[in-house]
Order: C-alpha cells, then sequence, then structure tokens
C-alpha cells in the first residue's frame, strides 16, 4: 500500500516537472507562475453545489415573463408517454407549466399499457386546466419513435422540442432558446443538462457541459441529446422519426437535422435536468444493450447516405461511443514524415526506429531536417541511416533554430501528398499510426488531425489544445492516467478540436499551402497553434483522434526554457500570440464549455 502511494507521488511529480517545462515554453514565465499558485488554491466543486446557485434570480425570472419578442413563435413540446410514475410526470408538466416563455404547447402521446391508466387520469386533469396540454391515448405502444411521431402529429407549433416524459425543465428554457432564435436566427437549438440521482433532484450525479457544435462529435456520440429544439419547417424537410432506432431514435434524427440545419447554436446553460433510474440509461446504458446496436446503426445508415464508406463499432468497449473508420483509398497516397533534429542521438533513433519497426502503413518517406548537428556519433547515422533505408533522407537547415522556419524549408524536399509533421523525440506505439490520421485528414472538410500522446509515465501529454487554458492554450487531459475515458468519455473517441500540437500531426499538402506554412515569428512556441487557428479560420475542422497514439518525450532538443533568453522569446511569443488572436481569446473556445475552469482542464468554474 505504500509502496503504491509512494509510485503515485512520484508519477504526479515527474508530469507536474513535464506540465511546467511545457507552460514555460508555451505560456511564459508569467502565466505559469499563476498556474502554479492556481493548482495549490485550487478546490474542487461539487456538482450539486455547483447546481445549487441559480442561473437567474426570481427578479430575472419574473422580467422574462413580461418580455415581448419580435418573433411570434409557439414551441409545441413533444412527449411521448410510457407506463410514466405518477410523481415523475407530475414533475414533467409541472415544469412545463413554470416555463417563463409561456407560448408553448405540451403534446403526449401515451403508449402505457392497461395496468397504467392513471397515466391518463393524471394528464387529463392537467388538459382540463390549461388548453395549452393536449394529450391522446394511443391504441398501441408504437415504440419510443412511433409514440414519438405521434405526438409531432398533434403539433401546430413553429418550432418542435424534445422533452422525455420523466424529465424536468428549467424554468426558463423556452425563454433562452425563444432568444437564441429571435437573436441568432437559429434553426436548431441545444443547451447543456445535468443527471440526477432519481427521485432527489438536487442530487446531481453528472453536469454535461457540452461543446458548440461539432460535427465528428455528433459522429461518435449523441453528445446533443437534450435540451433540443428545432424549426417545424426543418423536420418536415427531414423527417420525423424513423423506425429501426429505438433508444437511439433521437441520435439518427439529430444527425439528419444538424446536417440540413443553417444555424445550429449551443446555450451552455444547464437548462435539463436528466433523471436517472434504475431502469435508465443516464444512469447505466447496459439497461439498454439495445441502444448501442441502434446508435451504430443510426451513424452507420447517415454515412452511407452521403455516400461515404466507412465502419462504425463501438469505441474500446463503451456503450453508446462510436468509432468511425473510414475507407482508405485502393492506391495509398505518399505520407512524407517531417523530423528536425539537432543532436540527441537517442531520441532520434528511437524515434525512427519506431516508425520504420512498427508502421503498417507502407507508403511514406522520412525527412530528418537536420539543423546543426555537432555531434559525429549523430553525423554518422545518418549517412547509415539513409543508406540502409531509401524512405530516409536528410535535408540541411543553415538558419538556426526556428521550429517554423525549418519544417516550412523541410516541405520544399518533401515529395507527399500528405505532410506528417514529427517532433524527434516522439515513439510510436500504434502500428496503424498513420492510417488513424490518414482516414481523416483525406476529408475535403478536416485540415488538420493530431493525436493521443503519453509522457514517459503513461500519463497524458497531450489530448488535444484548448485555446484559453492556462492563459493562452493548454494541452488537455495532461496528467491523466492512461486507459481514463476522460471527461464525458472525451478520451474515447475522434472529436474535433480548436488546434492539436505541432509533436505529431498530419495534413494534406493543399492545406499547407492555403495556409502558406508555419508563420515563422513564431520560432519555439505557439507555432502549431496559431497554423491551426489559420486553418480553422480558413473553414476547415481540426480533429484529434485517439486512435493513434506516441509517446512524447517532449522538448528535449530544444531543452527546458531554463535562460533569461528562452524565458524571454517564450513571452515575446505569447504576447504575439495574443495580439494576433485576441478575438478569439476573448470569445472563448468553442468546443470548450465556458463553464469549465481554465485553470484546470475539464473542471467546474465556480459562478
Amino acid at each position: 500500500m505504500r509502496e503504491n502511494k509512494i509510485k503515485r507521488v512520484l508519477s504526479k511529480s515527474r508530469y507536474l516537472l513535464y506540465a511546467g517545462r511545457r507552460s514555460l515554453k508555451t505560456n511564459g514565465v508569467r502565466i505559469t507562475a499563476k498556474k502554479a499558485v492556481g493548482r495549490l488554491l485550487r478546490r474542487d466543486i461539487s456538482a450539486s453545489a455547483w447546481m445549487k446557485k441559480p442561473i437567474y434570480t426570481e427578479k430575472q425570472l419574473a422580467e422574462q415573463r413580461n418580455r415581448i419578442f419580435d418573433r411570434d413563435i409557439t414551441f409545441s413540446i413533444i412527449t411521448p408517454l410510457y407506463n410514466t410514475p405518477e410523481k415523475y410526470l407530475r414533475e414533467m408538466i409541472e415544469s412545463v407549466l413554470s416555463q417563463t416563455y409561456g407560448k408553448w404547447e405540451l403534446c403526449m402521446a401515451d403508449g402505457s399499457d392497461t395496468d397504467h391508466g392513471n397515466v391518463r387520469k393524471i394528464c387529463l386533469s392537467y388538459a382540463d386546466k390549461d388548453s395549452r396540454i393536449k394529450y391522446q391515448k394511443l391504441d398501441e405502444n408504437k415504440g419510443i419513435a412511433g409514440n414519438s411521431n405521434e405526438c409531432i402529429e398533434m403539433a401546430t407549433g413553429e418550432f418542435i422540442s424534445l422533452l422525455d416524459h420523466d424529465d424536468i425543465l428549467h424554468p426558463s428554457a423556452l425563454y433562452n432558446v425563444m432568444e437564441a432564435i429571435s437573436e441568432e436566427g437559429a434553426d436548431f437549438v441545444y443547451t447543456d443538462e445535468a443527471t440526477f440521482c432519481s427521485p432527489h433532484t438536487s442530487k446531481i450525479t453528472f453536469i454535461h457541459l457540452k461543446p458548440d457544435f461539432a460535427p465528428d462529435n455528433l459522429l461518435a456520440n449523441n453528445y446533443i441529446c437534450h435540451f433540443t429544439s428545432f424549426s417545424h419547417k426543418l423536420l418536415d424537410q427531414c423527417g420525423a422519426f424513423r423506425s429501426g432506432y429505438d433508444g437511439s431514435q433521437d441520435h439518427e434524427l439529430m444527425l439528419r437535422l444538424t446536417e440540413a440545419a443553417e444555424k445550429i447554436v449551443h446555450i451552455p446553460k444547464v437548462l435539463y435536468l436528466w433523471r436517472a433510474s434504475k431502469s435508465s440509461t443516464a444512469q447505466d446504458i447496459d439497461n439498454k444493450p439495445y441502444v448501442t446496436a441502434a446508435g451504430i446503426k443510426a451513424v452507420s445508415d447517415f454515412l452511407q447516405s452521403k455516400g461515404i464508406v466507412a465502419q462504425v463499432d463501438q469505441a474500446k468497449g463503451i456503450p453508446s461511443i462510436y468509432r468511425v473508420s473510414y475507407a482508405l483509398p485502393a492506391e495509398k497516397p505518399k505520407v512524407s514524415i517531417i523530423i528536425p533534429n539537432r543532436n540527441h542521438l537517442d531520441d532520434l533513433k528511437t524515434c525512427i526506429d519506431s516508425v520504420i519497426q512498427k508502421t503498417t502503413y507502407d507508403n511514406y518517406e522520412i525527412i530528418i531536417a537536420e539543423n546543426g548537428s555537432t555531434e559525429e556519433s549523430v553525423l554518422k547515422y545518418y549517412e547509415e541511416i539513409t543508406e540502409a533505408d531509401s524512405r530516409v533522407k536528410k535535408i540541411d537547415w543553415q538558419g538556426g533554430f526556428n521550429w517554423s522556419a525549418i519544417n516550412n524549408y523541410a516541405v520544399r524536399g518533401a515529395d507527399g501528398e500528405y505532410l506528417l509533421f514529427l517532433n524527434n523525440d516522439t515513439e510510436v506505439i500504434t502500428p496503424e499510426w498513420i492510417e488513424e490520421m490518414l482516414m481523416h485528414a483525406q476529408r475535403k472538410e478536416v485540415g488538420i488531425v493530431g493525436a493521443l500522446l503519453y509522457y514517459p509515465n503513461d500519463s497524458v501529454q497531450h489530448g488535444g489544445v484548448v485555446i484559453g487554458l492556462g492563459g493562452v492554450a493548454g494541452h488537455a487531459f495532461a496528467g491523466a492516467g492512461r486507459g481514463n475515458r476522460g471527461y464525458a468519455g472525451k478520451l474515447s473517441y475522434t472529436q474535433d478540436m480548436s488546434a492539436v500540437t505541432g509533436a505529431c500531426m498530419l495534413m494534406r499538402r493543399e492545406i499547407w499551402e492555403t495556409a502558406e506554412g508555419f508563420d515563422e515569428a513564431f520560432a519555439v512556441g505557439l507555432n502549431d497553434i496559431d497554423f491551426c487557428m489559420r486553418v480553422r479560420k480558413a473553414g476547415y475542422l481540426i480533429l484529434w483522434t485517439p486512435f493513434a497514439e506516441l509517446y512524447h518525450y517532449e522538448s528535449k532538443s530544444r531543452g527546458k526554457p531554463d535562460t533569461a533568453k528562452k524565458q524571454e522569446e517564450a513571452s515575446r511569443e505569447v504576447e504575439l500570440f495574443r495580439t494576433k488572436w485576441g478575438n478569439e481569446l476573448e470569445a472563448g473556445d468553442p468546443y470548450y464549455n465556458p463553464n469549465l475552469s481554465l485553470k484546470a482542464c475539464y473542471r467546474l468554474k465556480d459562478r
């Protein structure tokens, strides 16, 4: 027991050293110092405590009830019923009645069996008191999709909202959605949500703080989920719920609706409470194993409808999270692996040996961008490796250390249709690492693909980059143990990010040319982040995948930022980045919820 504790302490200490060095390089001395103090002072906020702080005051809720919008919109709330317990049913209906935006109709289609006649009695009692409540008893239970479609047949509103029969809306839910429609022209809106342990609404077990719309995230899992509203016109265009997807019928619908939507808006407020009971997927997806199969079918059919050849599987054994493997062309494109290097024979040899010995993809070349090595053993190795393997070649850079300039120069000597920038202090783990990145890089909408990198102690070094984290930019999940699924399973699936590290990034050559290469004003740090920002601004997606894994021993060639000159250089580049991307930093990372802390990744921000 004591030995294990010592090992954990040592492991964490090594990580903190690595993280400190990385932060000095990326963020400079001042921000790193603040981060260190913040870590010492940081306290975790429990989900229940966080949720106890109200989003609005009673006065603000009253003001919402009196607001008149410039558009006259009625929301049709779609709620299929099936053997709903009385307490849950009443709580659901009361949450609708408490909405501060009053133009709504609650459409309930009841597929309950004969033993649950009280569902009908309760609904009719409410309908007698409020004409906005519509109820229909179905002759038969048509399943989730069929019952939901019966609700839609009852709907007359301009917008459709989805509400499960045992869940609860925040009083301002419809108001916030109406605001997004009125002010942003949204035709598809979703909010954040929280899961509570039934029957205690105050016992919050998980708060799902979501990113803005991320198409790859939605392919991997139905992260949008609750609370979702969309225009009736959009639904008519795409079609309603389809049979054959029960359990994931909403995921299948979300894929089609978001594909056709003109303006998708995410409201980063927890406006929906999802009840976790013994029989619900909110508590344990294993309660409904058919959900996973339906989800795989939904994603597979959606991709097939677009003419995309791909295989969809369960991701790393996690129900309701999926792995999409896109087919590569029969004629494999050439990939140029560019590795800058100066001295450090052991690191370079480990890197190249791992590429040559482990990589299953065979159409590649390795370009070593030599940057003034002085060690005879390194120079001799260059001769040996280039002679032994025709795929390896060396080019000489004479301009001193400038990561951006070295890589830009190396591209000129590359023959590949694809460029894979790789640090010399990395080591391949996944044999199919190139295939895993290439399958996404070939997609016309994707600009750059990054990988999952580990420190030598098997803790996460890079799980994508969050803009603003730690001051300017920080690695997601840095320090998490290998095998950790991450917040909301995020370490388990391919997803859209704002940036990825240049220690391992793959792109089509045309992307590099469109962005006009790396900005050489960023000689040491933030060059990769700046490049990603420019590519994303050009309209491309930046992807990170956990299915391509490497070790990263981090910045051994450059060394530690332990001199005044290096620290001054790092601070200069931080200020340059802030000047160049100030608006984006102020707006926040669209793939990182504003309710999450920028001091500690994926932790609740105090409010």
